[in-house]
């Protein structure tokens, strides 16, 4: 394990200084100095406990390190997401453990709830000694009593949820409501911290501390077990799995776009969003990913509560909370400065009631998944796709806000239409494939009618490229590039060599260049999306760039930037949703699922390549 000075910015250390554990109903954020400055109770929705990382003055942080802390590393324990920090200290060294325990017996593919709703924190001194700072500070001003030795706490913002703080040393209750305390150890000696919200004020039991680490790292095995990938960077295709299934939602199958909310995608910029939240998009990218790498289960959880959604309200929405409905009001909190003073912090997404015609196609796209793979399509579901169908033809013509959500009028998405088309041709796929019926040659028609749609209207001749949304009638306002064009030959709108999409991949590379293989989304200047300020360059799209040069047959390019992207991965593996161009620096949510599917896509899609060049020689 590498150990590093600790080096923080305007009071923060930077985003990509974080590891993440959870537990399959919320994760909490571990900084390389030890500190636990995010964790959002007794859901990844739920109300933030724990939010330093948006305001390190009043978000509150569990703190333990070693007075005079000198460095740090991390890693995690072997295929698991039990997670190692290195403090080292004046005077010796200190090995924290920190995971979100999982109950004995655990299994994280199926629809039950693994966790034991724990965080265990275990300190051990490895040489020397160190008084260790230990110290709970929760955001909000909180009430804390003693109970059967331990500490509980009466949090305002849930009075409803039972939190018990327990220590195997001494620890006082500070005037400001923290609890902490400053505690000696020599070499070979531990504390053991652990905090509890399971719903009783009786602790689940003080088990032995290793042995809940133990059953925790071999949960965490067994699902990694099931992989099924022999292709390049395997280490962070594993780890990239295994960052998506902790932003798994077990209980539920519902998955959330990333762990944390406002983080910028500008430093000092407005565009700070709450992704704790699914999105049918990013939700149906993580299960093919998953899907492709030998992990199928999640697919066909995400489809059977996505559906049960969609057949409750009559019609499907973009975006849900982990309870199935919609999430609340986008509100912004003036009591937190945000990361590096990027203000405002935000709760809630406004995006949730935008038009976005994809997620037809994305459902569609998901349940051919789960029929390809042997999945069983009754009346009852075949029912609620061919209703998908018809909304996506009824309505690919409407102008919708798009894949990047825009804040402006809504525009004639390229992406958008494509996925309308995506919709129809699943569904006639599906069909074919279990004898359904269907209006076989009225959706064949209008599969033609929006495929022609996209491949004529988008087309712009002058530029020599698709467009980021249709022309009008009159061959006008085709708008610029954006990176989503790149996805046209990844959902099967034409093939990777169609020398249409080779155009459009050499002009997207060149015109939305950021760098060292990075890519934006799209150019402000050119396509005004109804904020202010800029961002950096964002993950997924370079990845989807891989994707072309491979499906192209350019494989010794597809391998540089592949590699190249994976380089960017933080000491743990771990990917933000963009990154500042001129340093590196990780920005937006953390991690986020889009770059981690993105890694696992594209790493499978080289891998069979090179497989099949291999046997071809």
């Amino acid at each position: 394990m590498l150990t590093r000075p600790l080096s923080r910015v305007d009071g923060y250390l930077p985003i990509e200084e974080h590891g993440l554990i959870g537990d399959g109903a919320t994760c909490a954020l571990v900084a390389r100095d030890g500190s636990i400055p995010w964790l959002c109770l007794p859901e990844f929705d739920s109300p933030p406990l724990l939010a330093g990382l948006l305001d390190t003055d009043r978000g509150g942080a569990f703190t333990m390190a070693p007075r005079g802390l000198r460095a740090g590393g991390q890693r995690y324990l072997d295929e698991s997401n039990v997670l190692i920090t290195e403090l080292t200290g004046p005077d010796g060294v200190v090995e924290l453990t920190d995971c979100m325990a999982l109950r004995s017996g655990a299994d994280l593919g199926e629809l039950v709830p693994a966790g034991r709703s724990e965080l265990l924190r275990v300190a051990r001194v490895v040489s020397g000694a160190a008084e260790l700072d230990v110290r709970l500070a929760v955001r909000d001003d909180v009430r804390v009593t003693r109970e059967s030795g331990a500490w509980r706490i009466h949090w305002p913002a849930r009075p409803d949820l039972v939190l018990v703080l327990w220590c195997s040393h001494d620890l006082e209750v500070a005037p400001d409501g923290s609890i902490g305390g400053a505690v000696r150890l020599r070499a070979g000696e531990r504390l053991t911290a652990s905090l509890h919200w399971s719903g009783s004020t009786r602790l689940l039991d003080r088990a032995d501390p290793a042995r809940l680490v133990h059953q925790t790292a071999q949960a965490w095995r067994s699902w990694a077990g099931n992989l099924q990938y022999e292709g390049p960077q395997r280490g962070l295709v594993l780890r990239s799995a295994l960052a998506l299934k902790m932003l798994d939602h077990v209980p539920s199958g519902a998955i959330t776009a990333a762990a944390t909310s406002s983080l910028p995608e500008e430093i000092g910029g407005v565009r700070n969003w709450d992704y704790r939240f699914t999105w049918v998009r990013d939700a149906a990218f993580s299960t093919y990913a998953l899907r492709q790498v030998g992990m199928p289960s999640e697919s066909e959880a995400f489809l059977a509560w996505t559906l049960t959604n969609v057949e409750r309200d009559g019609q499907p929405h973009l975006m849900y909370a982990l309870d199935g409905g919609q999430p609340p009001p986008e509100q912004e909190d003036a009591a937190l400065s945000g990361y590096r003073g990027s203000a405002p912090v935000r709760w809630g997404n406004g995006a949730a009631g935008q038009t976005q015609h994809d997620v037809y196609g994305e459902l569609l796209d998901v349940a051919w998944g789960w029929v390809r793979s042997g999945g069983r399509v009754d009346d009852h579901l075949w029912a609620a796709l061919c209703d998908l169908t018809e909304a996506a033809i009824a309505n690919w013509r409407t102008p919708d806000h798009g894949i990047w959500e825009v804040r402006s009028a809504g525009r004639p998405f390229t992406y958008s239409v494509a996925l309308c088309a995506v919709a129809v041709e699943r569904a006639l796929r599906i069909a074919e494939a279990r004898g359904l019926d269907h209006p076989r040659d009225r959706w064949r028609a209008e599969l033609d009618r929006i495929r022609s749609a996209v491949l004529d209207r988008a087309w712009d001749p002058d530029r020599g490229s698709f467009t980021e949304q249709l022309a009008d009638d009159d061959g006008g306002q085709r708008g610029g590039l954006d990176a989503s064009l790149l996805t046209l030959p990844l959902r099967g709108l034409l093939p990777f060599d169609d020398p249409r999409m080779v155009a459009t991949t050499e002009a997207v590379r060149r015109h939305l260049d950021a760098g060292d293989g990075l890519l934006y989304r799209y150019l402000h200047e050119e396509s005004d999306d109804g904020l202010p300020g800029g961002e950096g360059a964002f993950l997924l799209c370079s990845f989807w760039l891989a994707d072309n040069l491979t499906g192209q047959g350019r494989l010794d390019e597809a391998h540089t930037l592949f590699e190249s992207l994976c380089g960017r991965a933080n000491h743990l593996g771990l990917l933000s949703e963009e990154i500042d161009p001129g340093t590196g620096a990780f920005l937006g949510n953390f991690p986020q699922a889009f770059s981690h599917l993105g890694l696992i896509a594209s790493g499978a899609n080289l891998a069979r390549a090179e497989a099949a060049g291999r046997s071809a020689r």
